[in-house]
């Protein structure tokens, strides 16, 4: 296994709409996802990835902040387009294996879609359910296990 892509940010949502920033090692929990995420638990849609790629693009059509924080990912990469990859493509993450679960995800209809209103980046969201828990920190790497 060789390094594809690196977290850049984690974020816990505390409630819908609000999350936080974490700047130490969050705890993944097999079966559950982000510790303490009012996500958490959701069938195998634990966690959400998005990546810092799509956050650039929002800021260059002039949607900085209209979606990044709508989609609520847990963790923003850069380095490896994630939705790229098929489903069950199992992920070395920090100190855990995460299983792609789900690409894509429902569309909040904001000014930056397309004519028919559908955001251009929606399909670029990525969730996973934690096969191993442990931590993550900012600067791990992410990598494609075989």
């Amino acid at each position: 296994m060789s390094p594809l892509g690196k977290v850049t940010a984690i974020y816990r949502s505390v409630k819908k709409g609000e999350r936080i920033r974490l700047d130490q090692p969050a705890l993944f929990i097999s079966g559950f996802g982000l510790e303490g995420d009012s996500h958490g638990g959701r069938d195998k849609r634990q966690v959400c990835l998005f990546g810092l790629n799509s956050t650039e693009q929002l800021q260059k059509i002039g949607g900085a902040g209209l979606c990044t924080g709508r989609f609520n990912e847990n963790i923003t990469t850069t380095g490896i387009e994630l939705f790229r990859l098929p489903l069950g493509t199992r992920l070395k993450i920090g100190g855990t294996v995460q299983e792609i679960s789900q690409i894509g995800k429902k569309c909040f209809g904001c000014e930056i879609g397309d004519e028919n209103g559908k955001c251009l980046l929606a399909n670029e969201v990525v969730f996973t359910a934690v096969i191993i828990g442990g931590f993550i920190k900012v600067g791990d790497p992410i990598e494609v296990m075989e």
